[in-house]
């Protein structure tokens, strides 16, 4: 059997007395598709700041690729291969959709800009900027400034940036979150497409059950920053526990 991609081992952090995430030891598969949910307050986002190093666990211990990276800071795990979206777009208001991209990628390549050389010479960059401007369905966008995008374009956008970046584990932090109705439809078929590929693992936090319940190949719940349940999505939709924490409100 395959090593997990991520892998936690009573994963605990604090906040004065309220302890947001409760030894929580959670295996999740490579090219795997798994959602974590929750009431309010359950721990997700937290936990998914653990995970990327945005915050340190007061315990335990997380791995990534059968390495201990408890420790290590948010930019070398991004180096290591993680990517990571947050519920606020994170992008260059000022700059075009396309020349957000090209950086992204030329960080990604380890190019450095130098004022002397044609611009010829970034043209892979560009061309390949271009490539996951198609991916996310934003190539007829690629000239608009970033500023003037609708909230769910900021949301491609942002996912072009972190597919930039060529994680093996992708974490979507409500990727939906702030979208108007009509929005949400694009990006569901985007995640589908990202899914359908194979090639990573997608770890969502999401609030949408109906969106979770379609793309997930595995379902988390916590409570209280405890593992309530995992499995199957189905599996989880019949769990007791958790429709009890969800209609008790538990969190």
């Amino acid at each position: 059997m395959d090593e997990p991609i991520i892998r936690t081992r009573n994963l605990t952090i604090r906040f004065g007395g309220h302890t947001a995430v409760d030894h929580v030891s959670l295996d999740i598969p490579n090219n795997t598709f798994c959602s974590i949910i929750g009431p309010n307050g359950a721990g997700k986002t937290t936990f998914f700041n653990l995970i990327s190093g945005q915050l340190a666990p007061s315990e335990g211990k997380i791995e990534f690729k059968g390495q201990d990276v408890t420790r290590l800071p948010a930019y070398k795990r991004i180096r290591a291969g993680m990517g990571r979206t947050f519920q606020i777009t994170n992008v260059f208001p000022d700059l075009s959709v396309l020349e957000n991209v090209r950086l992204a990628v030329q960080a990604k390549a380890g190019v450095h800009y130098q004022i002397l050389k044609h611009h010829r010479r970034y043209n892979r960059l560009i061309e390949a900027a271009q490539e996951l401007l198609e991916s996310v369905n934003l190539a007829d966008k690629a000239e608009q400034q970033a500023l003037a995008l609708s909230h769910g374009d900021k949301r491609k956008l942002e996912l072009a940036l972190s597919l930039a970046l060529e994680p093996d584990v992708l974490l979507l932090d409500e990727p939906t979150a702030g979208m108007a109705i009509e929005e949400v439809p694009a990006v569901l078929e985007l995640l589908a497409k990202l899914k359908a590929a194979g090639n990573r693992t997608i770890l969502l936090v999401e609030h949408k059950i109906e969106m979770v319940m379609s793309l997930s190949d595995m379902v988390v719940v916590l409570a209280n920053g405890r593992l309530l349940a995992q499995g199957g999505p189905q599996a989880i939709m019949d769990n007791e526990l958790v429709q009890a924490a969800y209609l008790g409100g538990t969190g």
